[in-house]
């Protein structure tokens, strides 16, 4: 697979390169050509001119008055003409730019319906979604999540985690059956009200040029400084601001790239803590960092979790074992559900996967290598 993209790359990157190159060309040459030509015409006009001149069919102040305002007319005929590429290029962008305004969107809503509430219950029936034609990744797919139910979801790549996560909010259609919250089909749902409930932090949160506490406000805008504070210390115990040159207050820069990838989770965390959301989707958001960083994350996530209806989607032992119910997901398909005891003790997928991937992670088995390590 590797050498398949490399290979594209390549192909993609020669083409590139020999469009560029040849545009390159085209707009370098446009100007000498223009000076070129405009310098043949004016010694033609001077040459025939001179003529007209000598034969006294033309005054040799009128021809030189005539050569003049020659050099004046070409000086900004050239000028336009030479800023022709430029011209070109903003229309280029202007077409992709309309064109993204014009596109129609893939997600259609039928209705526009706005509960006053919405508790969170979630219920996939016999959903059918695919990406494309070739990629099929749901089928058939039945799943009930209760209302303030923690639903984690586990299985190798590509078995449908992110996916299920992405059609809850509603960033993708779905080709068949239905989805419904609160028993409301959510293609029914006003978008904007109902994803003003949703809640979700991925493995790289976005974070916009800022200080950390305009970045939590996001969340609820109309939020005071005492809420965003509030929220801010909610997340492990408040510690990790004093960690921050200027606490609150400290710039984030473009996309957060200021602050550690740990330090925008807890970031992402506070902000959804302050929104309060009555569903919360965490994507592999522990993926990325160190164990203490980890450590905070959980805190935060137990103070998140709290009565709202949440779906995480993880790699790291801490963060699933504690769910209300874990569902193992195969090509799509749940092979097996249940908690994290009742799934270890089936000796199935999940069982499985524990000892591949989330073992190692586990406290019992940490202290079980430190004491062989002791005794060496």
């Amino acid at each position: 697979q590797e050498q398949t993209i490399y290979d594209e790359f390549i192909d993609v990157n020669k083409r590139a390169y020999g469009i560029n190159l040849r545009t390159g060309y085209v707009f370098s040459a446009i100007f000498p050509i223009l000076s070129l030509m405009s310098g043949i015409g004016t010694a033609a006009l001077v040459y025939f001119g001179g003529l007209f001149a000598q034969s006294g069919d033309l005054t040799a102040g009128s021809w030189f008055l005539f050569i003049q305002g020659i050099a004046l007319f070409w000086f900004p005929l050239t000028s336009i003409a030479s800023f022709w590429s430029q011209f070109q290029l903003g229309l280029a962008a202007s077409e992709r730019v309309f064109a993204l305004i014009d596109a129609e969107p893939k997600v259609v809503q039928i209705d526009s319906l706005k509960p006053e509430t919405i508790r969170g219950e979630i219920h996939f029936d016999h959903v059918d979604f695919r990406y494309n034609e070739n990629e099929q990744v749901l089928k058939d797919f039945t799943l009930h999540i209760r209302a303030g139910e923690t639903l984690a979801l586990v299985g190798h790549t590509g078995a449908g985690k992110s996916s299920i996560g992405k059609l809850v909010a509603r960033f993708y259609e779905f080709q068949g059956g239905t989805i419904a919250i609160d028993g409301i089909d959510i293609r029914r749902l006003d978008l904007a009200h109902y994803r003003a409930h949703l809640g979700i932090v991925t493995q790289t949160p976005f974070l916009f040029d800022g200080t950390v506490r305009s970045n939590i406000r996001y969340g609820k805008p109309g939020a005071t400084d005492d809420e965003v504070e509030a929220a801010a210390t909610q997340i492990g115990g408040g510690d990790w601001i004093a960690s921050l040159p200027q606490g609150l207050d400290t710039p984030v820069g473009e996309r957060g790239a200021s602050l550690s990838m740990g330090q925008r989770q807890l970031v992402a965390l506070a902000r959804v803590l302050l929104q309060n959301p009555s569903i919360f989707i965490l994507d592999e958001a522990t993926a990325s960092v160190d164990p203490l960083t980890e450590a905070l994350i959980q805190e935060g996530l137990e103070a998140v979790l709290r009565d709202r209806t949440s779906i995480v989607i993880a790699h790291r032992l801490s963060t699933i074992k504690d769910a209300d119910r874990i569902i193992v997901l195969q090509k799509g398909e749940i092979i097996e559900q249940g908690s994290h005891d009742s799934l270890l003790r089936q000796g199935g997928h999940y069982a499985e996967l524990y000892n591949t991937y989330f073992r190692h992670q586990s406290l019992e088995y940490m202290e079980r290598v430190r004491e062989m390590a002791g005794a060496d």
